[in-house]
This record gives C-alpha cells, sequence and structure tokens, in this order.
C-alpha cells in the first residue's frame, strides 16, 4: 500500500456512495481528500478508512451551495498536482412535485446538483490536460433518463450531468483524461431520508451503496464511458445512444415539417 495512485477527491464523502467510494479507491492505492458538510461524520469516515488501509486522507468541511466554499475547492483543484481523480457525488434530490415544493429547495439543488458539479469539472479539467491523464467521476441519475420518476428539477439537474459527461468526453478524451458518467438507480442511503421518502431504503429493487460504487468502479476499469449498475441489458444503452445520435442528424432544416402545414419563407 506504500505506492499511492494520486489523490482523489470525493465530494458528498461523509456518508452512502460518497463514502464507499473512499474506501474503495482508499484500498486501491489513493490517498484521499474527503469533501462534505458534516465534519464530525467526515472524519469518522477518514479516520476508519486510514486505519484500515493506510493511506492518507484529508477532510475539507465545505458547503458546495456556498459559493466561498465552493470556491475554496475549486482553487484545491485547480493547484494541487499530486489530484488525479475527482468523484463529483454531492447531491440533494427530492420526490416532490412542483405543487409541493418551493422554488427556492428547487435553486438549492440545482445550485449543488449543477453548479457546483459544473464548476469543480471546470477547474480541475485545465489541470489534468496540462499533465495529459486524470479521471472525472460525475454521479448522474437514473432518472435523467427516466424523468417523470421523481422531482422534475431533480431528474432535470441529473440530466445535466448526462449532457454534461457526453460533451466532457468529446471535449477531453484525446487530451488523455477518463470521463465516467454513473447513472445510479435507487440506492439504499439517506437519500431517501432527505428526499422524504425512507421507505425506498427498504425497497426491493433497491440496491446497496457497496454494490453500487463496485459495479461502477468495475464499468471504469473496463472502459465505459457511461455505467448503469442496475441495468443488466447493457445493449440497451448502446441502442438508446446510436438512436439519440441518429436522431440528432435530424434536426438540421431551414423549412418546418409539412405536419405542421407552414408556408415556408425559406426558398424552395
Amino acid at each position: 500500500m506504500s505506492t499511492s495512485k494520486g489523490v482523489a477527491v470525493v465530494t458528498g464523502a461523509s456518508s452512502g456512495i460518497g463514502a464507499v467510494y473512499a474506501d474503495r479507491l482508499a484500498k486501491r492505492g489513493y490517498d484521499l481528500i474527503l469533501v462534505a458538510r458534516n465534519e464530525e461524520r467526515l472524519k469518522k469516515v477518514a479516520a476508519r478508512i486510514e486505519g484500515e488501509t493506510g493511506r492518507s486522507v484529508r477532510t475539507l468541511a465545505a458547503d458546495l451551495s456556498d459559493k466561498a466554499s465552493l470556491a475554496k475547492i475549486e482553487a484545491l483543484l485547480r493547484d494541487d498536482n499530486s489530484i488525479t481523480m475527482l468523484v463529483n457525488n454531492a447531491g440533494v434530490g427530492s420526490v416532490a412535485s412542483i405543487l409541493q415544493a418551493s422554488a427556492d429547495i428547487a435553486e438549492d439543488m440545482i445550485e449543488l446538483n449543477i453548479t457546483a458539479l459544473t464548476r469543480l469539472t471546470y477547474a480541475v479539467a485545465p489541470a489534468f490536460v496540462a499533465r495529459g491523464s486524470g479521471t472525472i467521476i460525475n454521479i448522474a441519475s437514473v432518472v435523467g433518463v427516466a424523468a417523470e420518476m421523481l422531482n422534475g428539477v431533480y431528474s432535470a439537474s441529473k440530466s445535466y450531468v448526462i449532457s454534461f459527461g457526453h460533451s466532457l468526453q468529446k471535449d477531453l478524451a484525446d487530451k488523455g483524461v477518463r470521463i465516467q458518467t454513473v447513472l445510479p438507480g435507487a440506492t439504499a442511503t439517506e437519500f431517501w431520508d432527505i428526499a422524504g421518502y425512507a421507505a425506498q431504503k427498504t425497497a426491493s429493487i433497491t440496491m446497496s451503496a457497496e454494490d453500487c460504487v463496485d459495479a461502477a468502479l468495475a464499468g471504469l476499469d473496463s472502459g465505459e464511458l457511461v455505467t448503469i449498475p442496475g441495468l443488466h441489458d447493457g445493449d440497451a444503452w448502446t441502442t438508446w445512444e446510436v438512436g439519440r445520435r441518429e436522431l440528432s442528424k435530424k434536426f438540421g432544416n431551414a423549412k418546418p415539417a409539412a405536419r405542421y402545414g407552414v408556408k415556408s419563407s425559406a426558398a424552395a
């Protein structure tokens, strides 16, 4: 365990998927910088991992929805040349409809799930490109595809993470930077307590955080760009992606489609 693979920064690392990522990455030879709001719980996670693995584990208590706290983590990612991996895991969700939740809660969700993830990625990507190596893992969700399942803003935020990942792969793949987007399904974490639906943690379709992360890391090892731990038919995603990319080629027309009955002003 003396040889390090560099430092992995894991956000939302005090519990759930983030804490499991921290454990697994330390066991793979990474030193860690763990980021979360709850300092006490974060330190407990760090102490356990250090004791079990002997790896160096730093903790940074930070609320990534706060601009000043976020800026400190951005600076770390830009300036610390020992960092070789970023796991953008921090996030919050909801099961409430637009008629049950406030716009303020929706805005807070956007700040953490989209803005923080984006800014941290923008901070670390140039550093990784300069070194010609690095890995960025962004945690999305299956509701980024199945948008009607939970709260609309939460689903939309995870759709953003999926789209952002596609763009990152296009921009960074040939520069030595690995991008993986992970789409967990229902996972047995405190997410459901915070979202207001604790019963989901014990539902028959709910995966353990350990199984989710182990599958995600196996997907990373195999070179997957998008990993969906709960999707047993892997070809279904490939077919979806082929169809999406083929459809995108059909949007570029100067005249409205005939079904709209619009007399086009474009030249024939």
